[in-house]
């Protein structure tokens, strides 16, 4: 069996241990003579896989005591009605910041609940950066601040922490979440779809502070209400159970590599590579704005469209998939997520070079 290198932007790619320790477990966990996946939820061993679970990650993220820690279902898009229905908290208006197709989704499905004051946006930008904080026109009455921390197509990161004053900052964090040490004590709530760097899809991470939970819409169905889910420990109903598994051990796969810094270590390493080699040619070109480059996803083009089908083809015999870019924005994408091992963009670059060598 051969392996390819992934750079598929989700659900994407994990780290083999993860993937060889889950299969030696898939028959029994543990001696329990059982899968985890047909685990009662209430059951001694997967509660302990669940707090386990919940430890770890407090630990990578330094989740403060007073934030609530949930796992919960329907993705990032879920949250994009989850999150106003739980923080307008009896306010009627809250700020987002437009940098890219996510921060859209996120704006329109929010407008259902509240007004939305678009803050600030990188339209005028073409999404390639992100507005300068002193152009953002913050309402100090808003029930909180939305940011999307990483473009998934567009690859535009924040890397920078907004100053929001005592309004709550939030932020969609499902492309960029353990990629790199963040301070939890500055966000009022973050939540992140897991299927980008912590499992398999089904799995949302929502990490909030305490003081911002227990007001949600009276509309607000119980399986959403982050009261609900802290108060019963994320099992209002069933859990994602499997995908808290995996999650879990991607947890621990990360502990072992040295947590957050030696992760981050790695992920500059591999866009530095990427980036350095588009920034030296004109062959191939990254539109984001060097400050604002993404670590996680690198859009690129070539310099002619009509060679994207047989560059596509050429990486996929090369065994490097899911490098066409978003329909709605074209040209190709690398998703370098934690699980891409330097290896994989090396062969990338080569690949790049050898193309452009040919039809360059």
């Amino acid at each position: 069996m051969t392996r390819v290198f992934n750079f598929s932007a989700g659900p994407a790619a994990l780290p083999e241990a993860v993937l060889h320790q889950a299969a030696n477990e898939m028959l029994d966990w543990q001696g329990s003579g059982m899968s985890v996946m047909e685990m009662s939820h209430r059951g001694k061993d997967y509660l302990s896989i669940h707090a386990q679970a919940q430890a770890d990650l407090r630990e990578l993220l330094n989740i403060p005591s007073r934030y609530k820690l949930l796992f919960m279902q329907g993705g990032a898009v879920g949250q994009n009605a989850i999150v106003p229905m739980n923080l307008l908290r009896g306010r009627s208006a809250a700020d987002y910041v437009n940098t890219g197709e996510w921060s859209k989704r996120s704006i329109a499905e929010a407008r259902k609940y509240g007004t939305v004051n678009v803050a600030a946006s990188g339209e005028a930008l073409k999404f390639a950066g992100i507005p300068k904080q002193a152009a953002w026109q913050l309402d100090p009455n808003a029930a909180y601040v939305h940011i999307c921390a990483n473009e998934t197509l567009g690859g535009v990161e924040y890397h920078w922490t907004p100053v929001t004053g005592d309004v709550p900052l939030v932020a969609d964090m499902s492309s960029n979440i353990l990629s790199q040490p963040v301070d939890v004590s500055r966000y009022g709530l973050i939540y992140a779809g897991a299927q980008k760097n912590i499992g398999p899809a089904g799995l949302t991470i929502v990490i909030v502070r305490e003081d911002l939970i227990g007001h949600a819409l009276p509309v607000t169905p119980s399986a959403f209400d982050y009261k609900e889910l802290a108060d019963n420990d994320s099992m209002l109903n069933t859990p994602p159970t499997y995908a808290i598994y995996i999650a879990g051990l991607v947890f621990q796969w990360l502990k072992a590599l040295g947590g957050l810094p030696a992760i981050e270590a790695r992920n500059r390493a591999k866009a530095a590579l990427l980036y350095d080699y588009l920034d030296q040619t004109a062959f191939y070109a990254n539109p984001v704005d060097r400050a604002d480059r993404s670590l996680m996803n690198v859009p690129f083009r070539l310099q002619s469209e009509a060679l994207n089908e047989l560059f596509l083809q050429g990486a996929q015999e090369r065994h490097m998939l899911q490098l066409k870019g978003h329909r709605s924005v074209g040209g190709m994408r690398a998703s370098i997520y934690n699980a891409m091992p330097l290896e994989g963009v090396q062969a990338l670059v080569a690949y790049m070079k050898e193309f452009e060598a040919r039809h360059g």
